[in-house]
């Protein structure tokens, strides 16, 4: 697979550089996210990830029983600025019993060869990651913090107009949206964003969907046409006619296909962010200022949550067996509850 992908990228390298792309901007700088020899590596987890990571060997050796047992409630105490981290709150390729798992070792193999580089870049920042930073740079040094990366794209593409064609979405964007959250007051509407890969069961989106209409507040719910498998592993993201009846007789809620994600976060009209806590989605939340209700899936977004929640105070945490009772109440208190307006004053506007 290794020699395979070295060949694809010598070929899109040429093709860069080919002087037949007239059109295509002059080849600078190469940055490798993984390879055998290396300079800088940019490494595009958070560094809270990248700290768990880096301890999955040494987790291994000390709590091999706990993990065998399935005791994901054990405090992983011993590591330095993960202070209340639960197994349950590291990168999920530490949950297997299997020493041959190929992500498992795939991720103490790639994180292991990033040490051996020059440097490692990680899309974060100091006033947000400093004592994980701090514990990184306790064993490697060489780690340095170039973001948000979202707010630096935004200035440059403000100052170089060559960079407003580059399309950062994986998916087709409705920008309908952007239309109806004009009529919404201001900070009453919550977003509701699972990624581009978090898959859910027809169940899930049920209890999500009744908790979201049950909080009476206004939604903006991205599905994607993969983001529900049912039993027969078949995609089926639609909605029950009876919850599209209730949606529609109320006019609180707009779900849309995709969105220019940036766009949303920076409207005046949102007010809170129901996220899967992808890095990139918190970061973009957390420089436009907007608390986050956490409902992480899989990688290191368990422990982003646990960060966001219980270190940085700006964020809450749904269930993973998620219920609809549960999504209304945190929705309600995210949107006009006491904890969500301590998110927005004390933490999120001290941050950027």
């Amino acid at each position: 697979m290794e020699v395979e992908g070295l060949c694809s990228f010598r070929k899109l390298i040429a093709s860069l550089v080919s002087p037949n792309h007239d059109d295509v901007p002059p080849l600078t700088c190469i940055l490798l996210k993984s390879s055998t020899s290396l300079t800088f590596v940019f490494f595009t987890p958070s560094a809270c990830g990248m700290l768990g990571y880096i301890n999955f060997e040494e987790i291994r050796k000390r709590d091999e029983k706990n993990l065998l047992d399935g005791y994901l409630d054990t405090e992983v105490d011993w590591i330095p600025a993960m202070k209340g981290a639960r197994l349950k709150d590291l990168p999920t390729f530490l949950r297997t019993t299997n020493p041959s798992d190929a992500m498992f070792n795939y991720n103490i193999v790639k994180v292991n060869t990033a040490m051996h580089a020059k440097g490692v870049i990680l899309n974060t920042f100091e006033d947000l990651e400093s004592e994980v930073l701090d514990a990184i740079r306790a064993k490697y040094s060489n780690v340095y913090s170039i973001g948000p990366l979202s707010m630096l794209f935004k200035q440059l593409s403000n100052s170089n107009t060559q960079l407003e064609s580059i399309d950062l979405n994986l998916w087709k964007e409705d920008n309908k949206c952007l239309e109806w959250l004009d009529k919404r007051d201001r900070s009453s509407v919550v977003y509701v964003n699972f990624g581009s890969l978090v898959i859910m069961t027809p169940k899930q989106l049920s209890e999500f969907a009744w908790g979201l209409v049950n909080s009476k507040y206004h939604f903006l719910w991205v599905i994607r046409p993969n983001l529900v498998h049912n039993n027969n592993n078949n995609g089926n993201g639609k909605l029950s006619d009876e919850y599209v009846n209730v949606i529609e007789r109320c006019e609180r809620g707009l779900v849309l296909g995709w969105c220019q994600q940036e766009k949303v976060l920076c409207h005046a009209s949102i007010g809170g962010f129901l996220t899967y806590c992808g890095w990139n989605s918190t970061l973009e939340s957390i420089c436009e200022g907007v608390p986050m209700a956490c409902w992480p899936f899989f990688t290191e977004q368990q422990t982003n949550s646990f960060y966001a929640c219980k270190k940085w105070g700006i964020g809450m945490e749904i269930e993973c067996d998620v219920k609809r009772e549960q999504v209304e109440g945190l929705v309600r208190e995210l949107m006009e509850g006491q904890k969500g307006k301590e998110i927005k004053v004390y933490k999120l506007e001290g941050l950027i």
